[in-house]
């Protein structure tokens, strides 16, 4: 054929491959959105509307004292009224504006956000049902999730559907579902009560703890996805079991793989997120509320206790030519049933401190040290994750991290090791030495940079009593001792 048919032909078929191939330039974004499925985008909550409203938690008090108590003072409770998370909103507003924000409430405040009674940062002005954050309606109005119908096609930013309340033939009625069958009076004639599946499965907890980026869709906190792919997961082990119950009963099941039974079950919902308890409790002492103070602190001291009993530390000395060369430090997650640490890696800071002595006490080998100023030393050795955005720079800010440049973190019944050079011991007898590993939310400046820029209707003074930033809480979560030889005897 003639040369101008052969190219004619050949671009023909060129084109015809790529559309088949789905190389063209019209191909649709790996990360699709269907707008008219989620109307709140970038929250992927869905609310089955009726003429019912949300119920506040007082109401539900009036019946079920026992799990308001265990509730008030959880960080479920505290969601939304978090300092920490008001200064990350309040930051994260100004810089890409309420409408991505959303995200975040969906969450933080489910019925406050879906209902429009948020429009930004600050609790001023609110009702009781959006400070309430996730309180027993959101949870208990749960219906169904939408996992598979998200961007990412995994659990992402808030993917349940809300239905509160249903229009029957005999009028409007209010649902509320659990994960038991419910007793002929169930509901006291305030509510219907439906059993749910649901609530016995871990997806139900997925839809907040899997946070991804608004746009990119990347994965800030896979929570649920850890847990997941590893052994809990493959025992029935569920995020209710660790988190919806006491520490000893927490212990059985992330030892023993022990499911607790139906009465050990409370609503308590605690995890490590000890400095919200913390910062909470002494606004409750403040203002004069002291049985709201000691449940606070009960949530502070169960937190603290989940961190001590999460990991261990073992030093393994290693010798060369019978001569102390180096020391092996294994990091390892007994008992939780996520990565340690989880959640905001990127600004949670988990890490080993070692110092080691010569019998005389001169300090040979130090490391991990944090300064006055709470900073902790290029050689610290962290267990988290560095951020950056789509430039590859370093980056903190949820709505700008895309991707990790570094992810240290620790799988369940997992562990990392660490090595740390010993310098010649000439004279000594042994060697003491202490490891740490310790655990603070985030790293001290970015913590004191969240808390000033709280919204101005939050007086961090007036409410807390913090007329600055004070250094950030230590949980010290393992500590291992031991004493070494210099020499290695021969057998």
């Amino acid at each position: 054929m003639p040369f101008p048919r052969k190219i004619a032909v050949m671009l023909a078929t060129s084109a015809m491959l790529a559309a088949l191939t789905g190389t063209t330039h019209a191909a649709s974004a790996l990360f699709d959105v269907n707008r008219d499925f989620y109307p709140y985008y970038p929250s992927l909550i869905k609310w089955d509307k009726s003429t019912l409203d949300f119920t506040p938690p007082s109401v539900c008090q009036g019946c079920h004292e026992k799990q308001y108590k265990e509730w008030s003072g959880s960080v479920h409770q505290l969601a939304f009224q978090d300092p920490v998370y008001q200064g990350e909103l309040n930051k994260a507003v100004k810089a890409v504006g309420h409408e991505i924000s959303r995200q975040c409430e969906g969450c933080h405040s489910p019925a406050g956000m879906v209902t429009g009674e948020i429009k930004g940062p600050g609790n001023a002005g609110l009702s009781e049902m959006a400070l309430a954050g996730v309180s027993c309606d959101i949870c208990h109005s749960v219906s169904a999730v939408t996992h598979w119908q998200t961007p990412s096609h995994e659990p992402e930013n808030g993917s349940f559907i809300l239905t509160p309340g249903a229009e029957t033939k005999d009028g409007p009625r209010f649902v509320k579902r659990g994960p038991f069958t419910p007793s002929a009076e169930c509901g006291g004639g305030f509510h219907d009560c439906a059993t749910s599946p649901l609530h016995l499965r871990a997806d139900l907890c997925a839809s907040c703890h899997q946070v991804y980026h608004y746009d990119a869709h990347f994965p800030l906190e896979a929570t649920y996805l850890e847990w997941k792919h590893g052994p809990y997961a493959q025992r029935d082990i569920l995020c209710q079991d660790c988190h919806m119950v006491d520490t000893a009963t927490f212990m059985a099941a992330a030892d023993r793989f022990a499911k607790p039974q139906r009465q050990d079950y409370r609503h308590y919902f605690n995890g490590a997120n000890y400095l919200l308890s913390y910062l909470a409790a002494g606004a409750a002492t403040k203002a004069g509320n002291t049985d709201q103070a000691k449940l606070l602190m009960k949530q502070y001291t169960m937190a603290v206790d989940r961190l001590k009993s999460a990991a261990a530390v073992e030093i393994m000395p290693s010798y060369a030519k019978g001569e102390l060369t180096e020391l092996r430090v294994r990091v390892k997650n007994l008992r939780a049933g996520h990565n340690l640490p989880t959640s905001l890696t990127n600004v949670r800071q988990m890490w080993l401190e070692i110092k080691a002595k010569d019998d005389a006490g001169r300090l040979l080998l130090s490391s991990g040290q944090a300064s006055a100023d709470g900073s902790l030393p290029a050689d610290a050795r962290l267990f988290n994750s560095d951020g950056m955005g789509d430039n590859f720079h370093f980056a903190v800010d949820p709505w700008v991290v895309t991707s990790f440049s570094r992810h240290d973190t620790i799988p369940p019944k997992g562990y990392k090791d660490v090595h740390y050079g010993v310098p010649p011991l000439k004279g000594a007898k042994k060697l003491n030495v202490e490891v740490k590993l310790r655990y603070r939310q985030a790293d001290q400046k970015v913590a004191e940079a969240l808390l000033k820029a709280v919204p101005k209707d939050i007086d961090l003074e007036k409410i807390y009593g913090i007329k600055a930033v004070p250094p950030l809480p230590v949980v010290d979560m393992a500590v291992q001792q031991v004493v070494l030889a210099p020499h290695q005897t021969k057998r």
